[in-house]
């Protein structure tokens, strides 16, 4: 099958990449997945810094296969800091903004490094993307953004996106990339979000915890009463945690894009339908 793409700016046709011959469209469950249109995968710090570098090659392999299906990909990256202070000579996370703002404008570089030669063996190019909560609530750069954004999956080049820690201020010490992850995926009308993490997936209680249940899927609309979320882990080189991770699921959900939580190491198994992770229902898209 043979797509055609229009460019943005002239709305001349042009032909694009073969995909595969799927029927892309709708997420309502995990098997669903495969036959995703768009979909946005989220990964956090603690899954491609420092020892956990190593991971980045099997979710590029993951992604790929993605990509092979037909369906349009999009990464949202943490780790630009915690890659980045290293290279400056220091042992762990800065705490003063400054040094934030350096080891994320260092680590940013090696980061997409990293991913683009994982991606050559794949024949893919990743495009970087850096955005603040700010670039998304002003109108201009949010179509900006998504107009390019659109253009690159058009192109078949995988995006890569993560918050552009070196301007931002706030961000760096609140923000967490699941919210970004949960806004870019209701800008571009994903059709499923994948949050990626060190656990395989949401639980009642911390999963150390006696007594902690698996929580496999999770209505529209449930508000999980009675479930207790623990802090931040992973040697504290993320922001994110369970409950942030809620919130974005909750986020995309209600603009009609299904969420799946699971740990990074199940990204491939997750990405071919398979019964992993935590499943947030999405509400009817109008």
């Amino acid at each position: 099958m043979t797509d055609t793409t229009v460019d943005a700016d002239t709305g001349s046709g042009q032909e694009a990449r073969p995909g595969p011959a799927v029927v892309l469209g709708p997420v309502a469950v995990r098997a669903d997945i495969p036959r995703a249109r768009r979909i946005v995968v989220k990964v956090g710090s603690s899954s491609v810094s420092g020892a956990a570098a190593g991971q980045i090659a099997p979710l590029v392999d993951a992604l790929a296969a993605a990509h092979r299906r037909g369906t349009e990909v999009l990464l949202v990256s943490s780790g630009a800091i915690a890659t980045g202070f290293p290279f400056l000579g220091l042992e762990g996370r800065p705490e003063d903004l400054a040094t934030q703002q350096a080891a994320a404008a260092t680590g940013q570089a090696v980061l997409m490094v990293r991913y683009q030669q994982e991606l050559d063996r794949h024949g893919l190019v990743a495009a970087q993307i850096l955005l603040t909560a700010g670039d998304l609530q002003n109108p201009t750069h949010r179509v900006n953004a998504q107009r390019a954004m659109d253009r690159l999956l058009a192109l078949r080049v995988l995006p890569i996106v993560n918050e552009n820690d070196t301007v931002a201020t706030h961000e760096i010490r609140f923000g967490d990339n699941d919210r970004l992850a949960a806004l870019v995926a209701r800008q571009v009308g994903a059709d499923a979000l994948v949050l990626l993490s060190d656990v395989e997936a949401l639980y009642t209680k911390p999963p150390e915890q006696p007594g902690a249940e698996r929580i496999e899927e999770v209505p529209f609309g449930d508000d999980l009463a009675g479930v207790t979320f623990g802090s931040v882990g992973a040697a504290g080189v993320g922001t994110g945690g369970a409950g942030t991770k809620v919130a974005a699921a909750r986020l995309a959900a209600e603009a009609g894009t299904s969420v799946l939580v699971t740990a990074t190491a199940l990204v491939a198994r997750a990405l071919e339908g398979e019964h992993v992770g935590t499943w947030f229902a999405a509400a009817p898209r109008r």
